[in-house]
């Protein structure tokens, strides 16, 4: 069944407002496990505006199940990635001066790039992933990189499934499909919550991981972090 990330990008933001230590982002990560979560996904940029790379350090130790980090894959993070080791590394192409991840990676015109890299990560037993739209040419391209899965990145979807789910999801499934015959594993985030995430994955069971954090601490808010996380797990079919 899909697993549920949690990505705590959000509870660092809040955080690094009061430049103090409330709430403590390495509690946090320890009691999203130990409320269900089964995997924290951290998003450092070079501003650390929200996860530092000093979180990364401190945190990676600590955790009793995956750990995956997303970024652009400069230089510092390679290096960061390289030290920590996590279970997992997604590659995403933000700008650095990007709100958010706002598309995926041309996996075509960057597939030298991309195979350099996917090469260095897999070296040392880290599971790659690559972020990309819901195109099965990307799909197929980020295969010929030599990643391990593709993380589909799902604000269209998420944006569109009010309109009408079944042409919401459609591009995504097909490009779901097109990552199952290339040997992909399939992750997905961006936007999903628990209004859109149980068709997703209904639709989609192939689905290996979910990665969630702004709808899921924004619900947090209301329900309480525990509940939240149930409530997502209960989303997957859990």
């Amino acid at each position: 069944m899909t697993r549920l990330s949690v990505n705590i990008n959000k509870i660092a933001t809040i955080r690094n407002a009061r430049g103090e230590n409330l709430p403590d982002v390495g509690k946090c990560a320890l009691d999203c496990e130990r409320f269900g979560a089964e995997g924290i996904t951290v998003h450092p940029r070079p501003d650390e505006r929200h996860i530092r790379y000093s979180d990364v350090r401190l945190i990676r130790p600590t955790l009793s199940t995956e750990f995956n980090i997303e970024g652009n894959p400069i230089d510092s993070f390679r290096d960061l990635v390289m030290e920590v080791l996590p279970d997992q590394v997604t590659l995403v192409p933000d700008a650095h001066d990007a709100i958010t991840s706002n598309s995926g990676w041309d996996t075509v015109a960057n597939r030298d790039f991309l195979t350099e890299v996917c090469s260095q990560f897999k070296s040392k037993g880290i599971r790659t992933s690559i972020f990309v739209d819901p195109d099965p040419i990307m799909v197929a391209g980020a295969a010929a990189c030599g990643a391990d899965r593709v993380e589909l990145y799902t604000a269209a979807y998420a944006a569109n499934y009010s309109k009408g789910r079944q042409r919401a999801i459609a591009p995504y499934y097909m490009a779901a499909k097109q990552a199952r015959k290339s040997g992909l594993g399939l992750n997905a985030g961006h936007d999903l919550n628990l209004e859109n995430l149980h068709y997703f994955v209904q639709t989609i069971p192939w689905t290996d991981e979910v990665s969630i954090g702004h709808a899921l601490i924004c619900d947090a808010l209301y329900m309480g972090l525990e509940k939240t996380i149930k409530a997502y797990l209960k989303a997957l079919g859990k």
